[in-house]
């Protein structure tokens, strides 16, 4: 963002949450019972600090506000009763732009493509939510790493997603949860809110969905607020994206043409303004290598696709750059100590 939406120090490459979201959870809590103005004191926010509902505040202090405020509220499962409580328009102009949105998938993809104004969190560079077909059906998963972290993310997302929905119609939109983290004890509130059973201690955090939901119309808006306030989103998001670290700079130049396996610091630098040379020691400055950003993207990216389950070991290794297989094998057991087909195997598909 631009400077003066960065009302508290955010270090570059640090992961962030719009101050509407923090500002929406102060108030949740305070309706708790629980007084704001020193809950916000005791994580280091000041609640002045959140009057522009687009300035940033760092993931850490929010993940510390709401941990605080379960424990003061003496509710555990508070996450889960934001999310079905405060709509997400009230929160963040991405919930606004769902709303104008013509269809439930046409939201879900606003949502995607915006998610990072709401919070600005780790995915190892894939998108926040991705669609999955299985026998069962199509699943919503979110690639948020290391989510076992602050599972009461995955609480607000998911409630939030489930509850947002009932207003347009009465068919269950989700029928299936799965969840990495294990059963905090209010499981009947899980149940409850989302309506459909969970899997606690699952492999990913997503959900089952009933397709027709894809086609369910919404428009709540006119159709001509959709293109403004996307244009004012992709206006923030650029904001945001020229702020964060070289890093996550230099990745999403890498992400379009990874599978080329013609990735080199030149292009990447010519991208970004400046010469090789010059990319070099600012990633030095930051501790890294192009090799080293290079290698990890790979590495986190194949294990992405091959947990998956729906792409073989040979794809995986032309979808991150490797023209032989045999390369691409020898790289991911450096990466994990096994090698990319016993890695795949529990998916029980062949290669």
């Amino acid at each position: 963002m631009s400077g003066s939406h960065e009302t508290l120090a955010v270090h570059p490459g640090e992961p962030t949450v719009a101050a509407g979201l923090v500002k929406a959870m102060l108030r949740f809590a305070a309706e708790k019972g629980v007084e704001a103005d020193a809950l916000a004191r005791q994580v280091g926010i000041k609640q002045d600090d959140l009057e522009d509902h687009h300035s940033r505040v760092p993931f850490a202090r929010y993940a510390a506000l709401l941990r605080r405020a379960k424990r003061l509220a003496g509710d555990p499962a508070l996450a889960l009763h934001f999310g079905e409580s405060v709509n997400l328009a009230e929160v963040s102009l991405v919930g606004l732009i769902g709303y104008a949105a013509e269809t439930m998938m046409e939201a879900f993809i606003q949502l995607n493509r915006f998610s990072r104004l709401i919070a600005d969190v780790d995915t190892g560079g894939l998108d926040r939510w991705t669609l999955a077909r299985d026998d069962p059906g199509l699943w919503i998963v979110d690639n948020r790493r290391n989510s076992n972290d602050f599972p009461e993310a995955t609480e607000i997302a998911f409630s939030q997603m489930v509850s947002g929905t009932r207003q347009f119609g009465d068919t269950p939109f989700v029928l299936s949860v799965q969840v990495t983290h294990q059963d905090p004890g209010y499981r009947t509130e899980y149940e409850r809110i989302l309506g459909a059973p969970v899997e606690f201690g699952s492999h990913r955090n997503a959900m089952l969905i009933d397709e027709a939901w894809t086609t369910h119309r919404m428009a709540v808006h006119p159709r001509y607020v959709f293109g403004i306030l996307s244009e004012h989103a992709r206006a923030l998001l650029k904001g945001l994206e020229d702020s964060k670290s070289l890093r996550g700079r230099v990745e999403s130049l890498i992400m379009p043409i990874l599978h080329t396996a013609n990735v080199g610091i030149e292009g990447v630098a010519a991208k970004l303004g400046c010469s090789s040379d010059a990319l070099y020691r600012r990633l030095k400055g930051e501790g890294l290598t192009f090799e080293k950003i290079l290698d990890e993207l790979r590495h986190n990216l194949a294990l992405h696709y091959l947990s998956g389950g729906k792409v073989s070991v040979t794809e995986t290794a032309y979808l991150v750059g490797f023209s032989d297989p045999a390369a691409f094998s020898r790289a991911f057991k450096r990466w994990t100590g096994i090698s990319p087909s016993a890695h795949r195997r529990p998916a029980q598909t062949p290669t």
